[in-house]
């Protein structure tokens, strides 16, 4: 199975103690965000986890201590864009994320590593030339460090518009436009560019629109053949092994307007104040009338087979 840590909040930039401290003991206690009082138990051991997949914009935390995971199947998402303070208040210089990102490929494998530019918005200050400029100038310094770079486009949840006013979904012709000039440009610097849930009418440009986190792109990662059972996709349209989360909403620190899994600054506030890096769950303890229940856990590895 695969371990998710980044699809509720980025938990090695500001949770990394906690993380090794749940891999250290071999198990962590995750909230059901929709029922709180339901709660899963998952062993994070490896021979039931195959891969621990991580989504953030600030690497460096986890760094000193990546050795701790070497008994895991892993692969990363680095989200790395070129949005100032007033869009990422809180997120490193983007040449700093990218000096954490290309340390974690050396360390790890470049197969494990992939670069995220999203979500893709367009205004006044990121204009579609501004994005091409950017793109280039960051491929240039991430050429032997990935293979790929994820894109995708902003999606206006309502959260969203509340959070950052007068922001416009980006039409058809300027999609097409960047991700044709995308494509190019990772050409020339052995990256190429996949999608992230926005349908396959980009693959005529040359995108890859497969999935951004593929059983393929697992594979290889792990170097081992999955056998998975077929599931329902979690949305429309997305083939990717998103496996189960151990995050939580309304704790990122990051503090970015575009957000779907914030609400808002306070609530976040509040939250990170019953964070304990000791405690099994991400956010407080034990509570009254906690049903807990062992999560399904099975390893996908099909271990007649290996890359290697």
């Amino acid at each position: 199975m695969i371990i998710n840590t980044g699809m509720r909040t980025d938990i090695p930039a500001f949770f990394s103690k906690w993380l090794f401290n749940r891999i250290n003991e071999g198990f962590v206690l995750v909230r059901n965000p929709y029922n709180p009082q339901q709660v899963t138990r998952y062993r994070l051991t490896p021979d039931v986890v195959d891969c621990l997949a991580f989504c953030t914009k600030d690497p460096a935390p986890m760094l000193d201590r990546i050795h701790e995971l070497v008994a895991f199947g892993q692969f990363w998402f680095v989200t790395i864009t070129p949005y100032g303070k007033e869009i990422e208040p809180n997120v490193p210089h983007y040449e700093e994320v990218i000096g954490s990102f290309k340390k974690l490929s050396s360390i790890i494998g470049a197969e494990k590593v992939s670069w995220r530019y999203d979500p893709i918005f367009i205004n006044e200050t990121y204009t579609l030339e501004s994005h091409l400029e950017s793109f280039e100038k960051m491929s240039d310094m991430l050429s032997g460090y990935t293979s790929n770079c994820v894109i995708s486009f902003i999606d206006l949840y309502e959260k969203t518009k509340r959070n950052f006013p007068g922001i416009r979904t980006v039409n058809r012709e300027e999609r097409f436009k960047l991700v044709e000039e995308f494509v190019r440009i990772g050409r020339t610097k052995n990256i190429s560019i996949k999608t992230c849930a926005e349908g396959k009418e980009l693959s005529r440009l040359g995108a890859d629109c497969s999935g951004c986190m593929s059983k393929a792109v697992v594979e290889l990662a792990i170097g081992n053949t999955l056998l998975v059972p077929r599931r329902k996709p979690i949305r429309e349209g997305c083939d990717c092994l998103l496996g189960n989360d151990i995050g939580a909403y309304n704790s990122c620190g990051h503090g970015c307007i575009y957000c779907y899994a914030n609400h808002d600054q306070k609530a976040v506030m509040i939250n990170l104040k019953k964070h304990d890096a000791t405690s099994a769950f991400l956010l407080g303890g034990h509570m009254d009338g906690d049903i807990v229940s062992e999560g399904k856990q099975e390893s996908y590895i099909d271990r007649q087979l290996s890359f290697f």
